[in-house]
C-alpha cells in the first residue's frame, strides 16, 4: 500500500549531491534496459523483450520516487548544486530522445503485428465463405463486418 506523504526535505548538500548521483545511476539503468529493448524489438525477439518488463517497471518506480523528492527540494538543489543539476536535466533530455525512438520502434512493431493478425483474419475470412458468384457473374467477396475472430495463444 502506497502512502501520500511528501518526499523527504534534503539537509545538506551532501545529501543532495547524493540523490543527484543517484537519479544519474538509475537513469543511466534505464536507458541501459530501455536501448536493449529498442534493439531486441528491432530484431523481433519479442518474447526476449517480456523478460525486461520487471526490470524496466522496478527501474521506472525507484526513477519516479527520486524525481519527486528532486522536484520537492528543487530549490536547494538549484541553489547549492547548480552545476550537477543542469549536467542532471541534460542527461534527462537525451535519455527522454532515446525513449521517444523507443515509443516509435515499439508502436511500429505494434502497427506492424496488427497489419498481420488482420490479414490472417481477413484470408482466413476469406477461405471459410462459399465460393460462389454474384450477379454479374464475379466471384462474391465476403463482407468486411463477416470477419472471424483470431485467438492467439501465446505458450512460454
Amino acid at each position: 500500500m502506497q502512502t501520500n506523504t511528501a518526499p523527504r526535505p534534503i539537509q545538506t548538500v551532501a545529501e543532495g549531491a547524493q540523490l543527484i548521483a543517484q537519479l544519474g545511476e538509475l537513469l543511466e539503468t534505464l536507458l541501459g534496459v530501455v536501448e536493449e529493448e529498442t534493439e531486441l524489438v528491432r530484431k523481433g525477439r519479442i518474447v526476449d523483450v517480456t523478460r525486461l518488463e520487471p526490470k524496466k517497471a522496478e527501474l521506472a518506480g525507484q526513477y519516479y520516487a527520486a524525481t519527486q523528492r528532486l522536484k520537492a527540494n528543487t530549490k536547494f538543489l538549484s541553489a547549492t548544486l547548480p552545476d550537477k543539476v543542469a549536467e542532471l536535466r541534460h542527461r534527462h533530455d537525451v535519455f527522454r530522445s532515446l525513449l521517444q525512438i523507443n515509443l516509435t520502434v515499439l508502436a511500429t512493431a505494434h502497427a506492424v503485428s496488427e497489419g498481420i493478425m488482420r490479414g490472417v483474419a481477413g484470408e482466413m475470412t476469406r477461405k471459410a465463405a462459399p465460393q460462389t458468384y454474384g450477379m454479374s457473374g464475379r466471384a462474391t467477396v465476403p463482407a468486411p463486418n463477416a470477419a472471424r475472430p483470431v485467438a492467439l495463444v501465446r505458450t512460454a
